[in-house]
């Protein structure tokens, strides 16, 4: 007969409902969750899209362009997360620090997503690069805004760890992210600003993410060991650091195949976010008022999947979850792919916002439950190392299906945003090969 160790007979129940998930802490960090959430809604997703149109759109070819322009620009700033990212997490492994470098990226963030809003409102003369100055500082601002988001998300994500107990984690990320999602219906308070003019709804995007990150800037601390508080980390230095996990990749096998499976998935959540405007309204013709209302239902569908995904992601397990998920999303992916009518794409769209909202609280889950504690926040940076290289794939492999096949209208975005559903099934085969038993190195360094 089996009897508990020492620490499970100690260890805390966890806890549960109001207790867990109105918890302060908790709670302000749902907070911050909701206020990202509102630049990925209404810049990444809606309104510079929109925007974009605007301003290059007008037909069919045309838009196809606009399509060109915004995959393109995502993926420009991808590949800076590419380089970077990785270190960040060696930065927090290696100083103990989170705070510090959320809350300069995130400032940075509001700021850029302000000036875009500055830059398209206040039409300058002159152009740089064949585009009008403003639309190009637009994207310049963009780019930059994007970077820092992410960045931002590397350091915000491994605090995850030290809100709660690992029973207690799968709940806290459901919570996390079903009020992240709630942050998308804040957003869309501004639709009736922007109804006109989509560059209109930038400043104010800006001032609620602010608003809404105050509560989590306020209410948690960096809590460095004392071995920590002075190290320096020279860049090539956290270099030599990733590259050295990578040499030990055998020892941390089922967290590199994950990584190799979730890059596949992100390449088509990353890109089908990034198009999903633009696709709606030029090939199945939303107007923008259906197309905000069709994002409102998909939201909902994000906020019930992202809390019940929590609780079935403690029931079957993390590496099951993501399964379940990835499939759900080919079958979102294939409805949205041959649209024949806006029914379709209103039930594409549903699937897609549970799928959406789903994948990242089941594999923020799994991330803490393949990675041993002291090398959490680097593989947290390599987690989005991969994501963001995944990135920089989908959507430059959507925009040069656009512009290759712009003659042929439509029929170039529904051939883009079909190649995504082969990424996912890659990324299922992948699945099948993460091992969620920890390694001998795993057992030792979480026995330490």
């Amino acid at each position: 007969m089996n009897t508990p160790s020492m620490i499970e007979r100690h260890e805390k129940p966890p806890r549960t409902g109001f207790a867990l998930f109105f918890a302060f802490p908790i709670f302000a960090w749902a907070l911050y969750d909701a206020a990202n959430t509102i630049f990925s809604s209404n810049i990444v997703t809606i309104f510079f899209p929109f925007y974009m149109t605007e301003v290059v759109g007008g037909n069919e070819e045309l838009n196809q362009l606009a399509s060109t322009f915004i995959s393109y620009t995502n993926a420009v700033a991808s590949f800076f997360l590419v380089l970077f990212s990785p270190l960040f997490g060696v930065w927090m492994d290696r100083t103990g620090k989170k705070m510090a470098y959320l809350l300069p990226f995130t400032l940075i963030t509001i700021i850029s997503t302000f000036l875009m809003g500055v830059a398209a409102l206040y039409r300058l003369p002159g152009s740089l690069f064949g585009l009008p100055l403003s639309v190009a500082l637009v994207l310049l601002f963009f780019m930059i805004a994007k970077f820092f988001y992410n960045s931002s998300l590397v350091f915000y994500d491994t605090t995850i760890s030290d809100l709660g107990n690992p029973k207690e984690i799968p709940l806290i990320s459901g919570w996390g992210v079903a009020i992240g999602y709630v942050g998308t219906l804040i957003g869309l308070l501004v639709y009736p600003l922007a109804k006109d003019h989509s560059a209109l709804a930038f400043i104010p995007s800006a001032l609620l993410f602010l608003l809404l990150s105050l509560p989590f800037f306020l209410s948690y601390k960096d809590k460095p060991s004392e071995e920590k508080k002075d190290a320096k980390i020279p860049w090539v230095k956290g270099y030599r650091e990733i590259l050295t996990t990578f040499r030990e990749m055998r020892n941390y096998r089922g967290i590199f195949t994950f990584m190799l499976a979730y890059f596949f998935f992100n390449d088509a959540i990353a890109t089908a976010i990034a198009m999903m405007a633009v696709y709606a309204k030029a090939v199945v013709h939303f107007s923008s008022s259906q197309f905000i209302f069709l994002y409102l239902v998909s939201t909902i569908s994000s906020i019930v999947g992202s809390f019940l995904f929590g609780f079935i992601a403690r029931k079957t397990g993390a590496k099951m979850a993501v399964v379940s998920v990835a499939v759900l999303l080919v079958v979102a992916l294939a409805m949205a792919t041959f649209a024949v009518s806006k029914a379709m794409f209103w039930v594409a769209g549903s699937l897609y916002g549970v799928a959406m909202g789903s994948m990242w609280v089941t594999s923020r889950t799994l991330i803490v439950e393949l990675s041993p504690p002291e090398k959490r926040g680097e593989f947290f940076g390599l987690f989005a190392f991969s994501g963001k290289l995944s990135a920089i794939v989908g959507p430059a492999l959507y925009g040069t299906v656009t512009l290759l096949l712009k003659d042929l209208g439509n029929v170039a975005s529904r051939t883009a945003l079909g190649s995504l559903m082969i990424m996912v099934f890659i990324g299922l085969v992948v699945m099948f090969f993460v091992r969620t038993n920890p390694s001998k190195a795993e057992r030792h360094s979480t026995s330490v």
